[in-house]
């Protein structure tokens, strides 16, 4: 497809959205078609999943949350990114596939490698990867503190227990690892500006070598 689709992952409180902002503008700013959206949601039925999910009070089964989520996925795909990226805009995800795999594969599933497969295979049916991922890590300890300041209501996976979001964290750091031409690990303890930085030139590279 002849735009580029950029998804920002990491734990809670890691500051994902304040980056996805800043690259949209920084974007914008150079003339680009900018579409910006997040998972699970997107669209209207992915965004009525997404309450669900996070704020409905009934508890799925494993299999039956993760098919919920790729249902949401497929909707927000077909119905927005791809027209998107079809019509050459750059699109910027807040959480894509690889927060499935880390929340439901690693955090839930601990790693099963049924659920794993489970998870790569919808993914595969999706039918898209994004071209670049940006990954930020901070350490529990001061994701807390920021989570404490930012106040609000808590969705089920910022209220699960410390367990689960080490289980995540590695979830993440394994999915970089495996594949390192399309995810960037970015320390995210650092000044907000300089992170922005760094994701413009990362974005900026990748947009020269499309074009």
């Amino acid at each position: 497809m002849p735009g580029l689709f950029i998804t920002f992952e990491g734990g809670e409180g890691a500051g994902k959205s304040t980056q996805v902002g800043l690259l949209e503008a920084h974007l914008r700013a150079g003339g680009h078609d900018v579409v910006r959206t997040r998972e699970p949601g997107g669209t209207p039925g992915a965004e009525a999943l997404r309450d669900f999910l996070l704020f409905g009070g009934h508890d799925l089964s494993l299999r039956a949350e993760i098919l919920a989520h790729f249902a949401a996925r497929c909707d927000h795909v077909d119905r927005l990114i791809r027209p998107a990226l079809a019509r050459g805009a750059v699109v910027i995800c807040d959480r894509f596939a690889d927060s499935t795999m880390a929340y439901q594969g690693y955090g839930i599933g601990q790693g099963d490698p049924a659920t794993i497969r489970l998870i790569e295979v919808l993914t595969g049916q999706v039918g898209l990867t994004p071209d670049l991922t940006l990954v930020l890590t901070l350490e529990r300890a001061r994701a807390l503190q920021r989570l404490h300041a930012r106040g609000g209501r808590s969705d089920r996976y910022e209220a699960a227990d410390e367990a689960f979001h080490a289980r995540v964290a590695e979830g993440f750091v394994a999915i970089a690892e495996v594949q390192p031409g399309r995810c960037v690990s970015l320390a995210a303890d650092r000044p907000v500006e300089a992170i922005a930085h760094e994701v413009a030139r990362l974005v900026d590279a990748r947009l020269t070598g499309a074009a």
